[in-house]
């Protein structure tokens, strides 16, 4: 049985504008989005803001109907069966809700245990074994107001998995967490996968995906834009140079020009400080260093590294081609794929 399956799942919102000539406008956020889970699988939904991640991971955990196709999780139909479904998940999101921040860490999991239906002999051990399992036993009756937003995440975690849950959803779990708890986490999250959860991951971090999905499936306007294993994915950019360059001040037009040059395959820009780093993927051997950089003439430059190409270039290179004019990139994995062979699915990468 697998964990999750959807198919062509579709989500529409309705919004009314104006006053005296009210307007009834549609966004379609999630727009037939189709990919299969294994039980045990760890699997990353990556996509930019906006790009429908959130939102499908709602209609997965029955938080929002789908308005048309269908989705299972272990074999419930989520819209027919929203409280088998519940009974069976987690869900964990980034931020600081959820939580009371009066209370210790440990009357938050008692007080979650008891809405989860855990049972009072159980608690006890429950509680002791999560605490251990995020890194918390020691701060347990320290209140919550007082922890870092790593120690805030795991406890998040380790509420998620009170109920014992076959699926985990993890909701961009590290966001706003400094590297080393970072670090912890990804730990823990691999710990999850080892005991035989299957977890689904959302995630802006490439690096975070690529160190823990078995397969990842990238969202863009609302359609899986491509899918496969990291080294799947990344192999779609293999073909390609990228130069990093550290620069101060460059302008829209700026790289507007880089991107026009001949070979020029992308450019993305990260606003660092007062600095910028700027990412430019060329082809193999095309020797657009000079050019590039002639391109950026008037911006003060820094450093400038040529390196391999990584997940992130190659996520970067698929959003890129789904907001372009030319066609969709289609998912070739469909209901009757077989999702024990992981290194032979996705998409069209």
């Amino acid at each position: 049985m697998l964990a999750i399956e959807a198919k062509n799942l579709r989500r529409t919102y309705t919004a009314r504008t104006g006053f005296l000539r009210p307007r009834r406008t549609e966004t379609e956020a999630v727009r037939g989005v189709t990919f299969q889970v294994a039980r045990g699988e760890l699997f990353g939904l990556l996509g930019p803001n906006g790009a429908g991640k959130t939102t499908t991971i709602k209609m997965l955990n029955t938080l929002l109907l789908p308005t048309s196709g269908t989705a299972k999780v272990l074999g419930h139909d989520v819209a027919a069966d929203p409280v088998a479904v519940r009974r069976r998940i987690g869900y964990v999101f980034g931020g600081d809700r959820g939580l009371y921040d009066r209370l210790s860490a440990l009357d938050n999991l008692r007080y979650f245990a008891e809405l989860y239906g855990v049972g009072p002999r159980e608690q006890k051990a429950r509680i002791g074994e999560l605490l251990e399992l995020v890194g918390l036993t020691g701060r347990e009756k320290e209140r919550v107001e007082g922890y870092s937003r790593g120690m805030r995440q795991r406890l998040h975690i380790a509420r998620g998995l009170l109920h014992k849950p076959d699926v985990l959803f993890l909701d961009e779990p590290s966001i706003g967490v400094d590297p080393v708890a970072a670090r912890d986490l990804r730990r823990t999250v691999a710990g999850l996968r080892a005991g035989g959860t299957t977890v689904l991951l959302t995630t802006h971090y490439m690096a975070e995906a690529d160190e823990l999905c078995d397969r990842i499936a990238v969202i863009a306007g609302g359609t899986i834009r491509a899918l496969g294993t990291p080294g799947r994915l990344k192999s779609r950019v293999q073909d390609r140079d990228v130069l990093e360059i550290e620069a101060y001040g460059a302008s829209d037009g700026d790289l507007d020009r880089v991107r026009a040059l001949p070979g020029v395959r992308g450019v993305a820009v990260e606003e660092r400080g007062s600095g910028q780093t700027v990412t430019v993927q060329t082809g193999r051997g095309a020797g657009l260093h000079t050019g590039v950089l002639a391109a950026l003439e008037g911006v003060r430059v820094g450093r400038v590294v040529t390196r391999e190409p990584t997940l992130e270039d190659a996520y970067i290179a698929i959003v890129e081609e789904a907001n372009g004019p030319g066609p969709e990139t289609g998912c070739r994995e469909g209901g009757e794929s077989d999702v024990s062979s992981r290194d032979e699915q996705g998409a069209t990468v």
